[in-house]
């Protein structure tokens, strides 16, 4: 018997990047959204003499080593069992690579799922997220779901009140972006610009300075439901805008990506693609649009069923690939993760 799990990717609704810190990693703070789009990974487990890890995948990019992400989680999650096996992980991938959607930390964290449920045991709660931030700054969103506030390197995560399904167009170039290329670029625009690795890259947000804080409090203040909220952030917002949708409200904050500038100064097309993402007011245009991660995927989040198919049939018509789904709020996440 085998167990296979729907491996679910991600956008970042704004990504604030800070400068390097002492252990080589940029502090950020981002708000993930899970999304229907999804890989598939088959896992089988029965116990052994000794423990044996085979990893499959339908994409040649994808690893089939240690190297990989579902590997080390169920390497690490086997140590921490005290459990000896023999494992085969199968990866069906249907999500780019390097795309910025969270594909190969969702393979890790749907391979524990799939070993927990072949072995009939689990990790405690707390174990898991521990292990999860080892394999991957992205890996422990995915063992939440929804609407998650991610700081830290992205590993520190918070369950968000999630905002309502609502449709997405994600468009897939051709063209991949490697998350460690980009973080050096972006520290080389800032060394360009002036600023230091003590004050950081441009800011996103003029007021105040520290724009982590002020990204995580303003994600942080969109679902204060007590009349009318200042908040930490300084952005008043009345009741009554969360009878329209609470993304309205966070995209009139002016949350940005971090790395479009240098995504888009590198492979312009991106930059082309988020246009016909974002549409005119007179047709098809988004409620919000734009890089996912580091990228290349971007994506554009829609009010209509009409103004997604505009943006997906504008976006197919420049050449580049462009898939209709929707955000996945957590108890949906959860209820369909496993294929049966």
């Amino acid at each position: 018997m085998s167990t296979r799990v729907r491996s679910f990717s991600k956008i970042n609704l704004g990504l604030a990047v800070g400068p390097a810190r002492a252990d080589g990693f940029h502090g950020l703070a981002t708000m993930y959204q899970t999304l229907a789009l999804h890989d598939f990974v088959t896992v089988s487990a029965r116990a052994s003499s000794s423990t044996t890890i085979r990893l499959t995948a339908d994409h040649r990019a994808v690893p089939t080593d240690a190297r990989n992400t579902a590997w080390k989680m169920v390497e690490g999650a086997l140590a921490r069992m005290g459990v000896v096996a023999e494992v085969e992980i199968d990866i069906q991938k249907r999500l780019p690579v390097q795309g910025g959607m969270g594909a190969g930390s969702a393979n890790a964290v749907a391979a524990l799922l799939g070993l927990e449920r072949e072995l009939g045991k689990a990790l405690p709660g707390p174990e898991r997220l521990d292990l999860a931030a080892e394999v991957g700054s992205d890996v422990p969103l995915f063992l939440l779901g929804g609407s998650v506030l991610g700081l830290g390197r992205g590993e520190e995560v918070y369950p968000l009140p999630d905002l309502p399904a609502t449709l997405c167009v994600v468009a897939i170039p051709s063209v991949g972006v490697s998350t460690a290329q980009a973080f050096r670029d972006l520290d080389a625009r800032s060394e360009r610009l002036g600023t230091s690795a003590e004050s950081g890259p441009a800011l996103t947000f003029q007021q105040p300075p520290d724009k982590l804080s002020e990204l995580s409090r303003v994600l942080a203040a969109i679902w204060t439901t007590d009349g009318v909220d200042p908040g930490l952030s300084g952005i008043t917002r009345r009741t009554s805008d969360l009878a329209e949708n609470p993304l309205l409200t966070l995209v009139r904050t002016g949350i940005e990506n971090d790395f479009e500038e240098v995504a888009f100064s590198q492979h312009p097309s991106l930059r082309s693609t988020k246009r016909e993402l974002m549409g005119t007011d007179s047709g098809g245009s988004a409620l919000y649009a734009a890089l996912s991660g580091s990228g290349s995927a971007l994506f554009g989040l829609y009010g209509s069923q009409a103004d997604a198919r505009a943006a997906q049939q504008r976006v197919q018509q420049s050449g580049t690939q462009a898939i209709l789904t929707e955000t996945l709020p957590r108890a949906a996440y959860w209820d369909t993760m496993f294929a049966e």
